[in-house]
C-alpha cells in the first residue's frame, strides 16, 4: 500500500476536529517499514537500560527491527552501542549474554575487537602467519558504532546519526523532572520482566499516555487513585502522559516497611506522581519512593514486547518487599494488554477512519498522533500544518 500523505493532515488538525492516524499505520508492511524510518530511525528510540551490563565487559546481543545491535560496558566502564558484526565479512560476533574476558573474537575468521571497539587482532590477514596486511587498516576497521545516550538509565539510540543532541531534544522533559533527578538503582532480576503483546507498538504509547481508561481497565488503581485526580501532560513534539495528584506509597503487608523516598524532592511528590510517553518508545514514571521505565521493542508490525525495569532510591532494598511491588505493577500493566490487542484487531476494519479524541480527555493520545504524522510529513519534505 502507497501511504496516504494526505490523511496525516487530518491527523494534524487541532483535537477537537482531528482524526487519528489510519488503519495502514497498524496494519501494513509497506507503511511500516516506511514509520521506521521516518520515527523510530531519525529520532531517539529506547534500547534497553545499562543496568543490563553492569560490569565492564558485560555484553547483552539485541536485535532493534531486525538490526543486530550490542550493548557493552568497556574496560573504561562506558556504555556502547555496536552493530554486533564483524568488520571482515559481516558475521555475528556474540550470540548471548557474556563477560567478554579478553577481547571480542569473531567465531568465523578470529578477528578481535576491544570492548571499547577498536580492532586489535586480524590472525593470517596476510598469509599464514602473517597477521597484518597493507590493505588492511586496522585503525579504520573498529566496530561501527551506533549513536546513544543514557538518561534515566535508559539507553537510547539515534539509527539515522542526525538527529539533535539528547539533551536539546528532549531539553523540555529533563527540566520538567530536574526536582526529581536523583540516582536510581535498578532492583536486580525480580524487578524486571517483559511482556509480549499482539500489538502495534503505537497503541501502547497511546494507551500508557491517557489516564481516561482507568474506571473500566485499571479498577484497582481508580478506586483510590480516581480519574478525577489526574491531569493531562502535554508537551507537543515531545512527549504526553498523565499525572496523578493521589499517589499512594507502597507498602509491605499491614502498613509493614515501605521502599525509602528519593531525597530531597519537593513536597508535591508526597502525594503526586507523574506518567510519561517518551517518543517515540519509551515510557516512564516517577514517584516518590520508585520508578520505571518501559522500552517497547517493536518486533514486528503487530507485536511488541514491553520490557518493564523498575529503580529505587537505594541500592539496599528489601527483596521480597521488591518483588512484591513487581508483581503489583506486572498486574496493571497485564490488565493493559487486552485493550492495545483489541485496538489492533480493530485496526483491520476496512471503514474505521482513524477515530475521533475527545479533547477533555485524549488530548495526551492526540498529541503523539499529531508527533507521528508530523515526523512521516517531515521526512518526506512535506508542509507541516493541518489542511
Amino acid at each position: 500500500m502507497t501511504l496516504d500523505l494526505s490523511a496525516l493532515h487530518a491527523v494534524r488538525r487541532p483535537v477537537d476536529t482531528a482524526q487519528g492516524l489510519p488503519n495502514a499505520h497498524y496494519t501494513d508492511e509497506d507503511v511500516f517499514r516506511e514509520e521506521n524510518r521516518a520515527v523510530l530511525f531519525s529520532t531517539w528510540a529506547g534500547l534497553a537500560v545499562a543496568a543490563q551490563v553492569p560490569e565492564p565487559g558485560d555484553a547483552l546481543p539485541l536485535s532493534f527491527l531486525g538490526m543486530p545491535l550490542l550493548l557493552i560496558r568497556g574496560r573504561d566502564g562506558t556504555v556502547r552501542v555496536f552493530n554486533n558484526i564483524c568488520r571482515h565479512r559481516g558475521m555475528i560476533l556474540v550470540e548471548e549474554p557474556k563477560k567478554i574476558e579478553g577481547a571480542i573474537r569473531c567465531p568465523y575468521h578470529s578477528w578481535c575487537y576491544s570492548t571499547e571497539g577498536r580492532l586489535v587482532t586480524t590472525p593470517h590477514v596476510g598469509g599464514p602467519g602473517q597477521n597484518t596486511h597493507d590493505a588492511v587498516d586496522r585503525t579504520t576497521l573498529g566496530l561501527v558504532e551506533v549513536r546513544s545516550h543514557i538518561w534515566r538509565d535508559v539507553v537510547f539510540i539515534n539509527i539515522s546519526g542526525d538527529a539533535p543532541a539528547f539533551e536539546v531534544a528532549h531539553a523540555n522533559l529533563i527540566a520538567r523532572w530536574s526536582e526529581v533527578d536523583r540516582p536510581l538503582y535498578h532492583g536486580g532480576t525480580d524487578s524486571m520482566f517483559s511482556l509480549d503483546v499482539q500489538t502495534n507498538w503505537k497503541l501502547a504509547v497511546e494507551n500508557y499516555c491517557e489516564s481516561y481508561h482507568l474506571p473500566w481497565v485499571h479498577p484497582g488503581l481508580n478506586s483510590y487513585s480516581r480519574l478525577e485526580d489526574h491531569y493531562n501532560i502535554i508537551e507537543p513534539g515531545q512527549y504526553s502522559g498523565q499525572g496523578t495528584l493521589v499517589y499512594r506509597q507502597f507498602e509491605g503487608k499491614d502498613g509493614g516497611p515501605a521502599f525509602p523516598d528519593f531525597a530531597d524532592i519537593p513536597d508535591k511528590w508526597d502525594t503526586g506522581a507523574e506518567y510519561i510517553a517518551l517518543y517515540p518508545n519509551v515510557l516512564l514514571a516517577a514517584q516518590r519512593d520508585h520508578a520505571y521505565a518501559i522500552i517497547l521493542e517493536p518486533v514486528s508490525l503487530n507485536r511488541t514486547i514491553e520490557h518493564v525495569h523498575i529503580y529505587y532510591a537505594t541500592p539496599d532494598t528489601d527483596t521480597g518487599l521488591r518483588a512484591k511491588n513487581t508483581e503489583l505493577w506486572r498486574g496493571v500493566f497485564e490488565e493493559d494488554v487486552f485493550v492495545v490487542e483489541g485496538m489492533q484487531a480493530g485496526r483491520h476494519a476496512p471503514h474505521f477512519d482513524g477515530g475521533r479524541f475527545s479533547p477533555a480527555m485524549d488530548g495526551p493520545t492526540h498529541c503523539f498522533h499529531d508527533w507521528v504524522a508530523g515526523r512521516i510529513l517531515d521526512h518526506h519534505g512535506l508542509p507541516q500544518a493541518a489542511e
